[in-house]
């Protein structure tokens, strides 16, 4: 079960992220692009996806994944974070700074992480 200081954590472990706000509510920027926010009951992180990624999550784990009428048909999926472990949390956070970092950045990080980086 994860919560706003797991987001925090893994978040700012990531390269060149800082946390802001975005709506009034803690989030998550690399190089200034947001990539994750809190919603404002505290307990529903916002992170980017692809649309055909945001389906395959909703459907295999719709008590972890969900949209509102608001997100239809944007690349961000909600996510209930008492609902999620800690290790998927980590990979969905990544993957949406994946969406906003730099190109250079990601190839930063991969070169660290050895040859199974980014898989």
């Amino acid at each position: 079960m994860a919560d706003i200081e797991s987001v925090r954590r893994l978040a700012l472990a990531l390269p060149e992220v800082e946390e802001g706000t975005w709506f009034r509510t803690p989030a998550w920027k690399v190089r200034k692009k947001s990539f994750a926010r809190m919603k404002e009951d505290g307990e529903t992180l916002v992170v980017l996806v692809e649309l055909g990624e945001k389906e395959m999550l909703m459907e295999a784990e719709p008590h972890i994944f969900f949209e509102t009428p608001h997100y239809h048909g944007y690349p961000a999926v909600l996510v209930r974070l008492a609902a999620i472990e800690e290790d998927e949390l980590a990979e969905v956070l990544e993957d949406s700074w994946r969406r906003k970092a730099p190109k250079r950045l990601i190839a930063q990080r991969d070169a660290t992480r050895g040859p199974s980086a980014g898989a």
